[in-house]
C-alpha cells in the first residue's frame, strides 16, 4: 500500500477529514427527512454499524425543518444533501447541519454558489463539491464527449474556483461515476491537481452482490494508492450495509482499528467433516450479535485447519464428529460436533474479556493430544489431499539430481 496522500484537513463537526485523520466512513439515510423519528432511528443504526458521518437529503422546506430537530439529537455529524435549490442549503445551515454537499451539475449559478459559500464560511461548515457522472453539466459533457475523467475534474475545479473566490477553502471533493475504471481515473487525475481531501465512491453501484464488488474494486484500488480521505458505498440496499461494508473495508486494509468481527473460513472440500457453509453462517450470526472485535476462523477439517488459520485469534475445525477449538493455532478444547458454534461463541467471549495468554493457559488438559490423534486418523482414512509426503520426495529428488 502506498503512503497516504497528504491533504488539507477539514472538520465535519467533530470528525476530522484529511491530513493525518483516519479515513472516515459515510452513509446516507433513505427515510423521508420530515419523518424525524424514523430518520433518527436510521441515523443511530448507521452510527452503530460504523458510520462516522451521515448524509441526509434536504429536498424541500419540510426536510429542512426536520433537520432542525434531527441534528441536535444525532450521535454523528450530519451533512445535508442539496440539489437544484441553493436556498435549501441556506435553510440547512440554519438548521445546524455540520456539512453540505452541493452538486455542481444542478446548482449552476455562480452567484448562488457563492452565497451559500459565504454563509457556510461564517458558520464554519465545510462543503463537499459532489460531482456525479450521471448529472454532469451538459456543456461540459458536450465539450469532453461524455462524462470523462477530464470532464468530472473540470466540473469540480470550476466549483472550487467559485468557492475560493469568496475565501472559502473548507472543501472536500468527490468525482463519482458508476463505471469503475472511469471513477478510478477521475480520482487519480483530481488527486494530482488539488490538495483538498477526497470523498471516494462508485455512484449508483447497484444491489448486492454486484454493487458491493464494484464499490470495493474502485474504492480499494484508490485507497491502496494512498488516495482518499473518506468513503461511501452507494448500494441499492439497507444503508446499514453500506456502513458495515465501508468499515470492514478499512479494517481489512489496516486503515482503521478493528471494531467488529472478521470471520474467515475455508471454501470447503471433500475432506470437510461438516457443512462448512452452514457452520460459518451460524457462527457469523452469533458472533456479530456479540460485536466482538476479533478474527475468527471456521475450518472444515482438522488436517490443515488450525495450521492454515493459525494467525486467527480463535477458530474451530471439524474432525471425526468433534470440533477442535483453537486459539492462535493451539488447540485448547475438543467439543462435540453439535456444540461447535456454542463453544466457539463462549470461548470468544472469554478471549475478549481475559486475553490470549490467559485462555491459552486455561486450555483443557490433553486437548492438543486428542486433536493430533484425530488429525492422524483422518489422514489415514481419507489420505492427504495435498499429498505432502509424496511431493516432498519428488522435490528432494529434483534437488539431488541437479
Amino acid at each position: 500500500m502506498h503512503p497516504r496522500r497528504v491533504t488539507r484537513q477539514i472538520h465535519v463537526g467533530t470528525v476530522a477529514v484529511g491530513g493525518d485523520a483516519p479515513v472516515s466512513v459515510q452513509s446516507m439515510t433513505t427515510t423521508k427527512t420530515a419523518d424525524v423519528d424514523g430518520t433518527l432511528t436510521q441515523v443511530y443504526a448507521l452510527a452503530g454499524a460504523g458510520a462516522d458521518i451521515v448524509r441526509i437529503t434536504c429536498n424541500d422546506v419540510e426536510a429542512a425543518q426536520g433537520l432542525a430537530e434531527i441534528v441536535p439529537r444525532s450521535p454523528v455529524p450530519i451533512v445535508a444533501d442539496i440539489h437544484f435549490q441553493h436556498r435549501l442549503a441556506l435553510a440547512a445551515l440554519e438548521a445546524g447541519v455540520q456539512g453540505l454537499r452541493l452538486n455542481p451539475g444542478n446548482i449552476r449559478k455562480e452567484e448562488h454558489i457563492k452565497t451559500v459559500a459565504r454563509e457556510a464560511g461564517e458558520r464554519g461548515v465545510p462543503i463537499r463539491v459532489g460531482v456525479n457522472g450521471g448529472s454532469l453539466d451538459r456543456d461540459l459533457e458536450a465539450k469532453h464527449g461524455g462524462a470523462t475523467p477530464a470532464a468530472l475534474v473540470e466540473s469540480a475545479k470550476t466549483e472550487i474556483r467559485y468557492l475560493e473566490e469568496v475565501g472559502f477553502t473548507d472543501i472536500k471533493i468527490s468525482v463519482k461515476h458508476s463505471n469503475v475504471p472511469t471513477m478510478v481515473e477521475s480520482y487519480r487525475l483530481l488527486s494530482a491537481t488539488v490538495d483538498y481531501p477526497l470523498h471516494l465512491g462508485v455512484t449508483e453501484a447497484g444491489p448486492l452482490p454486484g454493487g458491493l464488488i464494484k464499490s470495493v474494486a474502485g474504492i480499494a484500488t484508490l485507497l491502496n494508492e494512498g488516495i482518499g480521505d473518506t468513503i461511501r458505498f452507494s448500494l441499492t440496499a439497507d444503508p446499514v450495509e453500506e456502513a458495515k461494508a465501508g468499515r470492514q473495508l478499512l479494517e481489512y486494509l489496516g486503515l482503521r482499528e478493528r471494531k467488529g468481527l472478521d470471520l474467515i473460513a475455508c471454501p470447503s472440500c471433500g475432506r470437510a467433516e461438516v457443512d462448512v457453509i452452514d457452520v460459518a453462517r451460524r457462527a457469523q450470526e452469533a458472533l456479530e450479535a456479540e460485536n466482538l472485535p476479533i478474527q475468527v476462523a471456521v475450518m472444515g477439517c482438522v488436517v490443515n485447519g488450525p495450521g492454515e488459520a493459525g494467525s486467527a485469534d480463535i477458530g474451530i475445525a471439524a474432525g471425526r464428529n468433534k470440533g477442535h477449538l483453537f486459539i492462535k493455532g493451539q488447540v485448547v478444547r475438543v467439543v462435540p460436533e453439535d456444540e461447535m458454534v456454542e463453544a466457539l461463541l463462549e470461548e470468544a467471549r472469554r478471549l475478549v474479556d481475559e486475553g490470549v495468554e490467559a485462555r491459552l493457559a486455561a486450555a483443557d488438559v490433553g486437548a492438543a493430544e486428542i486433536a493430533a490423534a484425530d488429525r492422524a486418523q483422518l489422514i489415514e482414512i481419507k489420505g492427504d489431499a495435498n499429498r505432502a509426503a509424496e511431493r516432498r520426495r519428488r522435490v528432494a529428488g529434483v534437488a539431488e539430481d541437479s
